[in-house]
Formats: structure tokens, sequence, C-alpha cells
């Protein structure tokens, strides 16, 4: 894949306006282009990706028609489906115009949109343009989605036993309260949003950015699923990707510098995404575990997570000076660089799959703390199925936190977490790797969308 590719044409992009689906994204736009694609991304206006960082692209804004009032309201589930409603006349007019102005050299042959902006596809359909479908969550979450609506249909109501330890039927390495119910909006939002997402779709593809080592038996269900689509599980779309940052925060790589000053594996990064709050409680339980463990910490604390707090105000008095150098607080981080970093040795995570993807990339164990919807998946498959972490399950408590931070560094249980998530590491390696998996999916997809 060296050598100058020949032009395919122009492929739209249709991203989901949240950090964690626009950055495989831009990352599958990265690859496209690589490979001889003109890339157009169309965007909402809302959390709208920062052009600057793809000149290589060309980026089409649409009105979105989202009011302040929800934007601010952190209801997902609400804006989604707004973004759906809304978005559907001004991309096919964007489109309309697209199509009745380009050149005969660069037609658009192709509009790839993310599973959650479903309206895309009824523009491609008017347009008589094929269209992919992009799943930027595990598969293990697309069938826990569909198995919510199905327990819905069949009389069992899956939030009210959302705390329960049974055993879902027909997925049985999750527990009721591992599905990824919404804890936005009223559940008949949920519902129709899941509904929306996975009733009979007519694009051509499916592009999932996930692994067949560690999904294989998920893949091969969905394929049957899906059958006569072709399913392209290409995961762990960074790593083929050319190295760029899409990231809506400022990364501070000061942290960096910090890093290389300390020792190999003795770092615990934390970091709990781009949307998750947590309270001051439980700042103060984190911050009092992270300092008794003695142990070595780079801290992301995302300004405005803390209600009530623009930054680190509601840090423990005293809780700085008694960590001193042992500790490291930034706003935001390059997370990639970071857990590629020899220093690090562990990851407190809310395990969003772009964050689960990069930790099993570098072979780093997880202490999950999930927050709220496929986190919840993912972090049972880290800690039981793959048994590369451990999770946090009750409210954050000083002791207990100390424990789990001492038992992923020091204790022996880390030690073999840290070697089964080497190993995971090893066979991604493989996967991407001429021959692989993922690179003979990839190489596939390529041969697919040239036709």
């Amino acid at each position: 894949m060296e050598e100058q590719p020949p032009r395919h044409g122009r492929v739209v992009l249709v991203p989901c306006p949240f950090q964690g689906h626009l950055n495989p994204m831009l990352q599958l736009g990265a690859i496209l282009h690589s490979q001889g694609f003109s890339i157009t991304v169309v965007h909402t206006k809302f959390n709208s990706p920062n052009p600057s960082c793809h000149h290589e692209f060309t980026f089409q804004p649409i009105p979105d028609g989202l009011s302040p009032d929800e934007i601010s309201s952190g209801n997902l589930v609400a804006i989604l489906l707004a973004l759906n409603c809304n978005c559907k006349t001004p991309f096919q007019e964007c489109m309309t115009r697209m199509t009745q102005q380009q050149k005969p050299d660069d037609k658009v042959t192709c509009i790839i949109y993310d599973e959650l902006m479903y309206f895309a596809e009824a523009a491609a359909n008017h347009l008589k343009l094929s269209s992919i479908i992009l799943c930027t969550t595990s598969v293990a979450t697309a069938q826990s989605r569909v198995a919510i609506r199905q327990l819905k249909e069949e009389g069992c109501i899956p939030w009210q036993d959302s705390m329960s330890q049974d055993r879902v039927p027909n997925l049985h390495s999750l527990r009721f309260k591992d599905l990824p119910v919404s804890i936005f909006g009223v559940p008949d939002n949920f519902l129709d949003l899941i509904s929306q997402m996975y009733s009979v779709r007519t694009s051509s593809a499916v592009i999932w950015n996930t692994i067949d080592c560690l999904e294989q038996s998920s893949l091969e269900q969905q394929q049957q699923r899906y059958c006569p689509i072709p399913i392209f599980p290409i995961g762990p779309l960074h790593k083929f990707a050319p190295v760029s940052s899409s990231s809506l925060l400022n990364e501070d790589t000061s942290c960096i510098t910090w890093l290389d000053k300390q020792p190999c594996n003795s770092v615990l990064y934390i970091s709990l995404g781009s949307l998750a709050s947590i309270d001051e409680t439980e700042v103060a339980e984190m911050a009092w575990g992270l300092a008794n463990s003695w142990q070595r910490f780079l801290w992301v604390v995302r300004p405005g997570s803390i209600p009530g707090s623009e930054w680190i105000e509601s840090l423990p008095e005293g809780f700085r000076e008694i960590v001193g150098e042992r500790g490291c607080i930034v706003k935001w981080a390059p997370q990639k660089e970071v857990l590629a970093h020899a220093a690090v040795g562990g990851f407190w995570s809310h395990c969003g799959w772009n964050s689960t993807l990069e930790s099993i990339s570098e072979g780093v164990p997880m202490i999950c703390k999930p927050c709220f919807g496929d986190q919840r998946v993912n972090a049972r498959y880290a800690s039981y199925v793959w048994g590369i972490g451990l999770q946090l399950e009750n409210k954050l408590e000083r002791k207990e936190t100390e424990r789990a931070i001492r038992r992923l560094m020091v204790d022996s249980e880390g030690e073999e977490m840290r070697h089964k998530a080497k190993n995971l590491k090893e066979k991604v390696e493989i996967c991407i790797k001429e021959g692989g998996s993922s690179y003979n999916n990839l190489k596939m997809l390529l041969e697919f969308m040239s036709f």
C-alpha cells in the first residue's frame, strides 16, 4: 500500500458529532484518502470538527436545528433523535447540490455514515448513491442493544433490572446490569433510537471498528444477520490511519515530558472520557485512593466534568501537596501517545470503545469504571471475557479505590492482567499486518468501493 494510489472518486462521510464517533470516522477518511479517494465531511454545526487538522479533506457544514436548551440538556438520546429529524432535508439538499456541481473526474461514489446518523441513507437512496454504515462500537454492544428491544417486546423491562447479576438470555457473557441502557431520556426514546438504528437498511456494506481476534464469534453471528450485506471488521482504525488529531479539546502534551521522567510501567493513567461527569464526593474518594496507594499517576480532569467546578478547585485540601511530583493533572491528554508510553502500566478508564481499543492495542491493563451506555458492555468484556482489567462496580470509596489501584499496579493479579494484555496486543498486531484479518478486510473493502 506504499505506491501512489489511483484516484477512485469522492466519498462523503457523515460523522456523529461526539468525540468517540468523530475519531473513527475521520480515521477512516484518512485511510481512504491515502488509498486514492477524495473526502468530503458533511457535519453538523454542533461539535463541528476542526478543518485545520485535516487539510486534505473538504468540510461542509449543514444546519442541525438544535436549540441551546437541547444542547445544554446533555440528553444524548434526545439530541440524536433530533439530529436525525432535523438534518434529513438539509443533508439531501447538500448532496443534491454536490452531485449537480461535481466534475466528471471527481464524482461522489459513496456515502459512509455513522450508524447513529441514519438520516443519510434516505438521501443516498434518493440520489441513487451507494451507502455504507460505519459502526463505531463493539459488536457485543450492537447485540446487547438488539437484546434490549427483544426483552421489551417479550415483556421484560431491562432497566428495572439494571443492577441484576442474572445473565442475559442468549448473551451469556453479560449480566442485566451490563446492558447499555441509557440513563438519559425516557426508555421509549431509547427504544425508538435502537429501533431506527437496527431497522432493515438498504446500505451496501457495514464497516466495523473492531477486530476479529476480539469478537470472532459475535462477528460471525452479525454476518449471518446482515447476509448478504458484507461486513468489514477493519479495526483498530487508529492503527491504520496516518497520525493526526481529531480531538474537540486541546491536548496538553506537557504530560509526555513528565512521563519521560517516570520508571517503566509505573504510572496509572486516568481518563473518564469526553462526556462523563463525576460528582465532588467521588472526586474526593478517587483523589484519596490515589494518594493512599502511593502510585504514580497521570490524571485527566476535563474542564466542566465536575459539576459546580471549572476545573480542579474541588480536589480535597492538601491532596496536591501530599502527592507532589508523584502525580500529574492535565485538562486533556494525547491519549494514544500516553498509552504507548513505556512509563504507563495501567489505565483507569470509562471504557468507551475507542479507549478500550487503544488500551488493548498498547497492551495496557485496565481499571474499568463505566459511566453509561456501551461502556458497561466494554467493561464487562475487558474484565470478564478478555481478563485484561478489573471492574469497579460500587460507588467510589477511597479504600476500595486504593485496593483496586494496588491490585493492578503492584500485585500479582495485575501482573497476570498485564501479561494477558500483552498477549492480546500481539494478536492485534498480527491482525493489522499484511495477511492479517483486519489488513485483508481493509483490502477487500477498498476493492469493494472501487467498483
